[in-house]
């Protein structure tokens, strides 16, 4: 156990207790007792923790796959000179929505009307042309692709695209991360649900979703995982909403912000006002 404060003998040199007695002086002359040390009480003794049902046999797979390496190359998106600025954002979409009919296409899709208003999207539309909050999210009334973000998250120096598109007719939003390998666009990083906020903190993207219960919600952290070429899910926390948020009002389709069994549609097999560096 930790020696409380209270506990621990004083040992003060002649000369220690000098200056402390003058500076005691000076702060009784001038404000009182104000700003003078105070006992903060017994130090919290130290536990280790308890393991529970020692005998209880180790699982050697997980119950449910949730996607958690995503680490898939992007068909017929080209990268000018291996510079993912130069990417298109939009066609970089319309592979994911070309690579998965069964969400996207046709009325009976779940997500059909977001394939629908890619044609509102054009070419090359959501490429930022100045101040985060000079430039509109969409890129034009009725495209569903939200503009890119660019900023270096697996630390080799070059940036990575950080994309988010709606998922339409309801309310949820598929939240990408590319990189280039070999002048390739590959995305590392697929997610989707009922987002809050998107935040690029550090080398970190951070999704904060609603959740059913009031005054909270989900914040969800992924980094770069040199080892598995892949953004990874490193931290998922249920905290108290800041201004409001997390009043579980959901996406319309009964989601309520917490990561499914099947995260993203897009997810491989191998598994908002957004904040970062803008072109």
């Amino acid at each position: 156990m930790l020696p409380s404060r209270r506990g621990r003998p004083a040992r003060v040199t002649a000369f220690a207790a000098l200056l402390l007695g003058t500076a005691a002086a000076g702060a009784l002359a001038g404000c009182g007792d104000t700003g003078g040390l105070r006992d903060a009480g017994a130090t919290a003794a130290a536990r280790s923790p308890a393991r529970l049902w020692p005998g209880l046999p180790s699982a050697s797979s997980p119950a449910y796959d949730i996607g958690e390496v995503e680490h898939a190359r992007v068909e017929g998106v080209a990268v000018p000179g291996g510079d993912i600025r130069g990417a298109d954002p939009v066609a970089a979409v319309r592979a994911e929505i070309a690579a998965h009919p069964d969400d996207y296409a046709g009325t009976g899709a779940r997500y059909h009307e977001t394939s629908a208003r890619m044609a509102d999207c054009g070419t090359d539309d959501t490429e930022d042309t100045g101040d985060a909050e000079d430039t509109e999210d969409t890129a034009r009334d009725g495209c569903p692709v939200l503009r890119p973000y660019y900023r270096d998250l697996t630390g080799d120096g070059r940036p990575e695209m950080t994309l988010g598109f709606r998922l339409l007719p309801g309310r949820l939003t598929a939240v990408r991360v590319y990189t280039v390998e070999k002048d390739r666009l590959v995305r590392v990083m697929s997610y989707d649900d009922a987002v809050s906020a998107v935040e690029l903190a550090g080398r970190a993207v951070v999704v904060r979703s609603p959740s059913e219960v009031a005054g909270y919600e989900y914040r969800l952290q992924w980094t770069w995982d040199a080892d598995q070429r892949a953004m990874l899910l490193t931290s998922d926390e249920m905290l108290r909403a800041d201004d409001g948020g997390g009043d579980g009002d959901g996406d319309g389709d009964g989601h309520t912000g917490r990561p499914s069994p099947s995260a993203s549609p897009s997810s491989s097999s191998s598994a908002s006002s957004p904040s970062g560096d803008a072109p």
